[in-house]
């Protein structure tokens, strides 16, 4: 959530950079600011009827030790008469604050300097490939077609058990998605990650703390009885563990991962993106989050960017990293980094993480901060990276390793997998 302190520093500046995130509601801003206003001034008003009373309030026992009864009978009735003031400014207030909160929700995270303009992923910046896209054999066939031939995960029973877009892993399907989860979970944690097993339901407030709601409310599967929601990644679980936290200086950087299933509703998704395990409503991701001192975000947001880059590298699969425009940004990302797998068999890039620096933006939603040295406390700042989204490495790694009669599985995954290929 932005502070309204920077949109009255310099609102020409935080229009401009909106601008880039195309967002449209610029009006908002300056409703903002005169609702902030219309609150500094009930304030005010508050602060001077307290302190009016605490003022009168004192004086009425020197009177009465001076004798003066009559004047302090005086005070007296001027005390009754300021205090029922005070609850009425007192509701106003609170009134004030959550229409405020309101508004400021609805505003999204300035983007980056570094964040080119654009309106959609084709306006996205390619900064980096790696890899060798192999060279199929004849024959080879996408994932979709793979998963029947060797019989590892089953759309039609998952339709049948919930609905189209749940897929039922099974036997070496099931085995190779369990390998890719405790190797990026070692991966991660070796390289100082601390592992979590969150809860995969969040409560309103902190759906609302990591900038879900009320952005992708559309998106997430509500459990309205209970106003719960399933998470769309452990990222939401993870960082909300330090809301309302004041953390010492000393304790940063935080580094957490952790795996969990991700259920996304995806409406309006459709067409060749959908296709087999392009897109699905529930999937296995293991995430990496961190919370860094204000200095170190970009340093981390750079070391978390390796760190992916990396995983790939060792699952040895072709991959790109993009620099997205504002426009395909996230609601809450001050900068984000996406990296894309290629498919050899559908012949196209497929996006499996994202790496995102939310600058203070999910830290003031939050309240978390921390206090240094000095004593002073301010925002910490939060990130958080795909490491990695399983469907669509799966898709890749089987499309990519095909051949006749088997799918070779990555060197890396053997140990984890118990096998160097997956037979029919």
């Amino acid at each position: 959530m932005l502070q309204v302190s920077a949109l009255r520093q310099d609102a020409g500046k935080v229009r401009e950079k909106l601008a880039v995130k195309n967002f449209k509601n610029m009006a908002l801003i300056d409703e903002i600011i005169a609702l902030d206003d219309e609150r500094k001034k009930i304030q005010t008003d508050f602060d001077n009827n307290q302190s009016k009373i605490n003022s009168i309030s004192k004086s009425i026992g020197q009177l009465m030790a001076q004798g003066k009864k009559q004047e302090a009978e005086a005070a007296k009735a001027e005390v009754s008469a300021l205090k029922p003031t005070l609850e009425p400014l007192k509701q106003k207030m609170a009134e004030a604050e959550e229409n405020l909160y309101r508004m400021l929700v609805q505003l999204p995270n300035l983007p980056h300097d570094k964040v080119p303009a654009g309106n959609n992923a084709e306006d996205n910046v390619v900064v980096k490939e790696g890899g060798n896209i192999p060279e199929l054999y004849e024959g080879a066939v996408p994932h979709w077609e793979l998963i029947k031939t060797y019989d590892i995960v089953d759309f039609e029973t998952g339709a049948k058990i919930t609905g189209s877009g749940f897929p039922l892993f099974k036997g070496k399907g099931a085995k190779l998605q369990r390998s890719l989860v405790q190797y990026f979970l070692d991966f991660n944690t070796a390289a100082g990650y601390t592992e979590y097993n969150p809860p995969f339901m969040v409560n309103e407030a902190s759906a609302y703390a990591t900038g879900q709601l009320p952005d992708k409310e559309g998106q997430m599967y509500h459990v309205t009885e209970d106003n719960l929601y399933l998470i769309p990644t452990s990222e939401v679980p993870v960082t909300n563990i330090y809301r309302d936290e004041i953390l010492k200086e000393e304790k940063l950087p935080l580094k957490m991962t952790a795996h969990s299933p991700c259920f996304r509703r995806e409406a309006g998704s459709f067409g060749k993106d959908v296709r087999g395990l392009n897109r699905v409503h529930q999937f296995e991701k293991v995430e990496i989050v961190q919370i860094t001192h204000p200095d170190a975000s970009n340093q981390a947001l750079d070391d978390m960017v390796a760190h992916v880059e990396s995983l790939l590298q060792s699952l040895e699969l072709p991959y790109r990293i993009l620099l997205l425009c504002g426009g395909d940004m996230s609601f809450t990302s001050h900068i984000t980094y996406d990296f894309e797998v290629y498919s050899a068999a559908q012949g196209r890039w497929l996006e499996v993480s994202s790496v995102s620096n939310f600058h203070n933006y999910q830290a003031n939603r939050l309240k978390c901060r921390f206090k240094n040295n000095e004593g002073k406390t301010q925002l910490v700042h939060t990130l958080n990276g795909s490491s990695m989204a399983l469907p669509r490495i799966i898709a890749a790694i089987l499309e990519n390793n095909q051949q006749a009669g088997s799918i070779r599985v990555p060197e890396v995954l053997q140990p984890y997998f118990g096998a160097d290929k997956i037979e029919k």
